[in-house]
């Protein structure tokens, strides 16, 4: 095979490029985040299950094999994006190149094809002003707030750029669960739970549940919204005391349930 021949297998196969270009052997679960690009996805997983590491890889695989593109990787913190774009450049040095900043923002990398990397800390206030973005990252998506998550979104549209939000849940809220539950068909969903890691032990498990409790477990390492503390009506109890029945207060004009027309639900 030719050394051309040999590239474009790297360009097409992530997981295959990781493996003998990054020294990274992906597992089952983060062969799906690489393997195959995809325009909208999410990434439920475990604590310590290595999202970092496998966006780090898809962000280098794309800076590599696509010139002069942007990636954007949005953290609740300057340090996270820091440590973030860090684990990046370690990738970058396995290829034998030599990036550096690319002198306009404080975390980012530039590579030698004029790609970037750049790293967002977590304040809407910092992120306007870029475009044409090919890659967008959100890490720790449960702890980005939706105002940032707006903000960010419109940076994708001129380049028609994909989007993965990466996260451990965080209860029954924020964009990262809503997008979960009920995103739409556009987004592929991957769970990847601490059970189905082989790089974490049985034995540890056992004793973080002991340690931590059950639904802070299920949450860290089960990857299940779990309800929050602050909480003080469960989201189903919420759900099943909505009904159509009951005239709003004020204002409004609700629809009478099935075979209920003409009833006044008024107060007599």
């Amino acid at each position: 095979m030719s050394a051309g021949e040999q590239e474009l297998c790297w360009a097409l196969d992530p997981v295959r490029f990781a493996r003998e270009k990054l020294a990274f052997e992906a597992d089952p679960k983060q062969a799906l985040v690489l393997g195959r690009r995809v325009r909208r996805g999410v990434l439920n997983c475990s604590r310590q299950w290595g999202k970092s590491t496998v966006a780090a890889v898809k962000a280098v695989h794309r800076a590599h094999f696509l010139p002069g593109s942007l990636t954007v990787v949005v953290s609740p913190s300057e340090r996270q994006s820091g440590e973030f774009v860090r684990k990046a450049a370690v990738f970058v040095r396995k290829l034998g190149l030599r990036a550096r900043g690319d002198g306009d923002n404080s975390v980012s990398l530039l590579l030698p094809n004029g790609s970037r990397i750049v790293g967002f800390p977590g304040t809407e206030s910092t992120v306007r002003g870029f475009s044409s973005v090919s890659l967008m990252l959100i890490d720790e998506a449960s702890r980005v707030s939706d105002e940032l998550y707006k903000a960010v979104r419109p940076m994708l549209a001129v380049g028609d750029g994909d989007l993965w939000l990466l996260s451990t849940p965080y209860g029954k809220r924020g964009f990262f669960y809503e997008t979960w539950a009920g995103g739409g068909e556009e987004w592929t969903r991957v769970r990847a739970p601490a059970t189905e890691c082989s790089r974490i032990s049985p034995s540890f498990l056992e004793d973080e549940r002991k340690v931590m409790g059950d639904r802070w477990f299920r949450q860290e390492y089960l990857c299940e919204f779990v309800e929050t503390d602050d909480s003080a009506f469960s989201e189903e109890w919420l759900k099943r005391a909505i009904t159509p029945a009951v005239r709003p207060l004020f204002g409004g004009d609700p629809t009478p349930p099935s075979g209920e027309e003409g009833r006044d639900y008024g107060g007599r």
